[in-house]
């Protein structure tokens, strides 16, 4: 368990001056969860998977909220009003892909 653990705390081990796009960070995500979800972790080993889903998630919401800063930004009138309009996604040909 031990072994598990370190190579856990290695794959959770990041700089935190390294820029990961949205797609890597919600995909180290879903690996932490699966390894908490295992329940194959010490508890000093879920500890650290859990800071670092932690740290992990707030990058993600900044990221997303820069997102939509910037997408308000593009969509804003020249007189400053914000023109608000619901997002289609395009419907997909079969439901089941969803």
């Amino acid at each position: 368990m031990a072994e598990r653990d370190k190579q856990a705390a290695g794959e959770m081990a990041v700089s935190e001056d390294a820029e990961v796009d949205f797609a890597a960070t919600v995909e180290r995500l879903e690996r932490l969860v699966e390894q908490l979800e295992s329940g194959e972790l010490s508890l000093e080993g879920s500890l650290a998977a859990f800071e670092q889903g932690v740290r992990l998630t707030r990058d993600a919401q900044r990221r997303l909220d820069e997102a939509e800063l910037r997408v308000r930004t593009l969509i804003e009138r020249p007189d400053g009003s914000i023109d608000f309009a619901p997002f289609d996604a395009p419907a997909a040909e079969d439901d089941s892909e969803r």
